[in-house]
C-alpha cells in the first residue's frame, strides 16, 4: 500500500466516522425534540454505560462468575460508593483501577 492509498483510507474513514454525527446535529438543531424524546434521550449515557460495565462485572473471564472470588465485582462496590458521594465519574474509576491494583498486589 502506497502512501496515496493510506492517506485516502484515512480521510475516507473519517469521512464516515463524522458523517453519521454531523448529519443528526445539523438536521434536529433547528428543531426542539418532542418530550417522550427527550426524555429517552436524557438516559442514554446511563444505558451505554451499564452495557459496558455490566459484562466486565459480571463475566470478565467470558463466563459467569458472580462469586466472591470475582475481583472486578469486590472494586465495583468502592467505586459506586465513590460515584453515589461526589457524583464524579472521574473519581469513581479512579478508586475502581486504585482497589483492583491494590488488591492484585496483595492476593
Amino acid at each position: 500500500m502506497d502512501q496515496t492509498q493510506i492517506t485516502l483510507t484515512i480521510l475516507g474513514m473519517a469521512v464516515v466516522t463524522f458523517l453519521p454525527r454531523l448529519l443528526p446535529i445539523k438536521a434536529l438543531s433547528a428543531r426542539s425534540l418532542p418530550p417522550v424524546l427527550a426524555g429517552w434521550l436524557k438516559h442514554m449515557p446511563i444505558a451505554v454505560l451499564a452495557a459496558m460495565l455490566v459484562p466486565t462485572l459480571l463475566a470478565p473471564e467470558g463466563d459467569l462468575a458472580v462469586n466472591l472470588s470475582n475481583l472486578y465485582l469486590w472494586a465495583s462496590i468502592p467505586a459506586w460508593l465513590v460515584a453515589r458521594r461526589t457524583h464524579s465519574f472521574v473519581a469513581a474509576v479512579l478508586v475502581g483501577i486504585a482497589v483492583v491494583a491494590i488488591a492484585r498486589r496483595l492476593l
